[in-house]
This record gives C-alpha cells, sequence and structure tokens, in this order.
C-alpha cells in the first residue's frame, strides 16, 4: 500500500527507522467513495496534499524545524497501517502502526527552498501563506536522493 507521511526535513534519518505511530494518508475505500469520478493519480494526489497539509502542522508544533513541508511517500505492507476512528478525519486517512524504514520510501516531495516564508506563515495560521502554498507544487526528489533534498 502506497502511503503519504507528513514530516519536517529534521525527521530525516538514513540511518534510522522513519515516521511511525502517525497519521497518514492513501487511497482508502473511502476515498474512492468520496471521490468516485476521480482517476488513481486524481486519488493519490488528493492524499498527497492532506499529507503536506499535516506536515504543516508538525511545523507549528516544531518551530526549530527547517520550514518546508515535507511528505515522504513509502510503499508498506498493509497490515502496517489502521483504519482512523475520527469522523472529522479525511477519508484519505490512516495510521502507521509500524515504523517506516528507508527500503520502503520511494519518494520525497518537499518545497522548493523559496517557499520558506509561506511555509513559516502558513504554520503559525497565516491563512493567504496557506493559499499560496495551495497552489504551489511539491519538488519530487527519488528515495536515492536524500541528500539532495533541499533545506532552506
Amino acid at each position: 500500500m502506497r502511503i503519504y507521511l507528513p514530516a519536517t526535513l529534521d525527521e530525516l534519518d538514513p540511518a534510522a527507522p522513519l515516521l511511525t505511530g502517525r497519521r497518514a494518508h492513501a487511497v482508502t475505500t473511502a476515498l474512492r467513495a468520496a471521490l468516485p469520478d476521480e482517476d488513481e493519480e486524481g486519488l493519490e494526489f488528493v492524499a498527497q496534499l492532506e499529507a503536506a497539509d499535516l506536515s504543516l502542522e508538525l511545523l507549528a508544533r516544531d518551530p526549530g524545524a527547517p520550514r518546508l513541508r515535507l511528505v515522504v511517500s513509502a510503499d508498506v505492507p498493509e497490515t502496517s497501517v489502521g483504519a482512523v476512528e475520527d469522523d472529522d478525519a479525511p477519508p484519505s486517512a490512516v495510521d502507521v502502526l509500524q515504523e517506516v524504514v528507508a527500503a520502503q520510501i520511494v519518494c520525497f516531495l518537499v518545497d522548493e527552498p523559496a517557499a520558506s516564508e509561506d511555509v513559516a506563515l502558513a504554520a503559525a495560521g497565516d491563512a493567504a501563506a496557506l493559499e499560496r502554498l495551495e497552489e504551489a507544487d511539491l519538488l519530487w526528489y527519488d528515495a536515492s536522493e536524500l541528500g539532495a533534498v533541499p533545506r532552506p
């Protein structure tokens, strides 16, 4: 199962297991039901955007982390995720039950360094900055390009 994990750049450590015990997003049955006219690529994009929003929440709680949204895309066994028991959660939400290790990572999606000011403002609750970020594309980096992921 492909999952999209929100993260901060401080959490990327190639030598250690990654990103356990957190909410992520995926193409779930509930997401398919909510968006029946979307194709697979569109559904994956929705899950990715939800993870990017959660990355902002992580940044809001960690003022020392570099101010770029980060989404880690990983392929994990379906048993590694659980259903979310929260009526307010988006239909793509899943809970990560087991650690995600480097070998499961497919790619990283991250803001351009020039977006760091808007990321900082959006993490602090600025609606205009959030709107600008919603129009910005995240840059794609293969799992082997961890060292190339930009940092402000």
